[in-house]
């Protein structure tokens, strides 16, 4: 979990792929948000009461509680606004989305450089108060175009922070394993974090 203090908002981060939440969590916070993450709904229900994010990006389907459950309990227990993250499109997921008021639907596979611009809307939204937080169904507004933070360009803190997470390593034992393991296939340190970023890609859409 990231606590650090933000300017930007705080945020709450909920998939149940550890990987894929490592990605998003770290892309997140390198764009200036203080990120709370969970990897699973009962979780993400106790950090929701205990920091009351301004917004939450939820995985629908998940091990026991559902994204569509975590919603319910933040829009009627906590007013918190949500969007979803999810590989599934189908007609009945969206009406169900609709009806839950979610701010946005974000369909897998994306990287993180587009799902930074959606969330960057979604704040716009809640503190413009264009959206209040629902709590009754609403169509699905447009997701606005938004600048893309540099960090994001750069796959080195991406994938530090992936093994942080993976291995829960601190920043520097990360940091030097992934010298180690650009050594011992002898190529740069911004190829393997490119190699260690792909791996989490394809794992995150074999396990859809």
């Amino acid at each position: 979990m990231n606590a650090e203090a933000s300017s930007r908002g705080k945020i709450l981060v909920v998939d149940d792929d550890r990987l894929v939440l490592a990605t998003v969590t770290h892309g997140l916070s390198a764009a200036g948000y203080e990120v709370i993450d969970a990897d699973n709904g009962d979780d993400a229900i106790l950090l929701a009461r205990e920091h009351r994010p301004a917004l939450a990006l939820l995985d629908i389907r998940m091990e026991g509680k559902s994204g569509f459950d975590v919603a319910e309990t933040l829009r009627d227990a906590y007013s918190i606004p949500f969007m979803f993250l999810s590989a599934f499109a189908d007609e009945a997921t969206r009406q169900q989305v609709q009806a839950l008021g979610a701010l946005d639907y974000l369909i897998k596979p994306l990287d993180v450089g587009q799902i930074v611009p959606a969330v960057e809307a979604a704040f716009v939204r809640v503190r413009g108060g264009a959206v209040a937080p629902p709590t009754a169904p609403a169509a699905l507004p447009p997701t606005a175009p938004a600048l893309v933070p540099a960090a994001l360009s750069d796959p080195v803190p991406l994938a530090v922070g992936v093994l942080m997470h993976r291995y829960s390593l601190s920043r520097d034992a990360a940091w030097q394993r992934l010298q180690r393991l650009a050594a011992d296939q002898k190529v740069s340190l911004p190829a393997q974090a490119e190699r260690l970023l792909a791996a989490v890609e394809e794992l995150a859409r074999s396990a859809l």
